[in-house]
């Protein structure tokens, strides 16, 4: 089995296309770093810290001076207690609640940061596979798992390091502080972490730009296809009424061109005049009759009659010719018989008016 799965990896050559990207998403599989959400989360309790903890502060005091300096009047019996608990939480509830929604935005944030969001059912629906013990002690100690480990040890080893040498130089202040007022301790406390917490955000976001980029290049190498999948993707393509319709468009669109691109090289353009346009081309040498290079109505036949203006090609009108040669004579194929004198009435015209000898008149098969 780890032979043929490994042969499977070697074959997965090719980058995945974006219809197997998005089947992906739907199923929940996207690229994602978790320390981006950690990332936005400490940016926001840094400026919560930095920014609102003076409020906070001022909103909390009044709640537990009055509840530390009327402890007497609360009764204790049930009714009492819940009272207390209910203005406790309401209190600090109206206090908390911008700095915990700051952080619940930043959470948001950090997802965000990371593609647009994606709800799949798939992820959050009940799998049997996942009661198997064998298949968690797979995905305990897997290569994935043992990566994911490393990755907490080295990052909480790097945090550590930085917030020992943010702290290290306070401590003969933090030393002397402890018999210091309070207001000087809450001082030195809140410029400290305020400043832990800034050295932890920079460390933390070069991590979750590096995992980031870890994370991108480890899915879209295991999105990876092999020549065959993406034959039977494209064959499954195909069938797609939308693709078809798509594939027809660019072949039309295509043909246009190529079919404009001719008209410049024809001898004549026999017009309806208004709604019709055929752009005739004749080679004695090479053609056995005058050959269609364009044709087109409305406004691609106006199209046709502006680009052989711009090329001096000589435009005849003759609605009744140009209407039997649109519905007759298909593109790049030679006139039919049965319109070799008409044309040739046409073209010996134009040569007249050109100064060139008269063609032959293609004979009839």
């Amino acid at each position: 089995m780890a032979e043929g799965s490994s042969e499977d990896d070697s074959q997965k050559t090719e980058e995945p296309t974006q219809r197997k990207l998005e089947e992906a998403r739907k199923k929940g599989q996207v690229a994602r770093g978790a320390e981006m959400r950690h990332i936005a989360i400490l940016g926001g309790a840094l400026a919560v810290v930095a920014f609102m903890v003076g409020n906070i502060g001022r909103g909390l005091a009044p709640l537990f001076t009055n509840l530390l300096g009327q402890a007497n009047a609360y009764p204790l019996d049930g009714r009492g207690a819940q009272s207390l608990m209910a203005g406790i939480a309401l209190n600090a509830g109206a206090v908390l609640a911008a700095p915990l929604a700051l952080l619940f935005l930043c959470a948001v944030v950090g997802g965000l940061m990371q593609g647009r969001p994606t709800l799949s059912w798939e992820r959050v629906s009940p799998k049997w596979s996942k009661l198997n013990p064998l298949t968690g002690l797979k995905r305990m100690f897997g290569m994935q798992s043992l990566v994911e480990f490393l990755k907490t040890l080295a990052k909480c080893a790097v945090v550590g390091i930085v917030g020992v040498a943010v702290v290290w130089p306070y401590g003969s202040r933090l030393e002397t502080a402890l018999f210091g007022s309070a207001p000087d301790i809450l001082a030195l406390a809140g410029g400290l972490v305020v400043k832990l917490l800034l050295a932890v955000v920079i460390i933390v976001a070069v991590i979750a730009v590096g995992d980031l980029v870890y994370q991108r290049f480890a899915f879209m190498k295991k999105m990876r296809m092999s020549r065959q999948e993406l034959k039977d993707e494209f064959k499954q393509s195909e069938g797609d009424p939308h693709v078809k319709a798509r594939i027809r468009q660019i072949r039309l669109e295509r043909s246009r061109q190529r079919m404009m691109a001719n008209v410049p090289t024809a001898d004549v353009v026999i017009t309806n005049p208004t709604h019709f346009a055929v752009a005739l081309k004749y080679d004695q040498a090479a053609m056995a009759a005058p050959k269609v290079v364009a044709k087109g109505v409305d406004s691609l036949a106006l199209r046709i009659r502006e680009v052989a203006s711009e090329h001096k090609v000589p435009i005849v009108e003759n609605p009744p010719l140009a209407r039997t040669l649109y519905a007759s004579v298909d593109l790049d194929e030679e006139i039919k018989p049965e319109h070799y004198k008409a044309v040739a009435e046409v073209i010996s015209y134009v040569m007249k008016l050109r100064g060139r000898p008269l063609p032959k008149r293609p004979s009839r098969p």
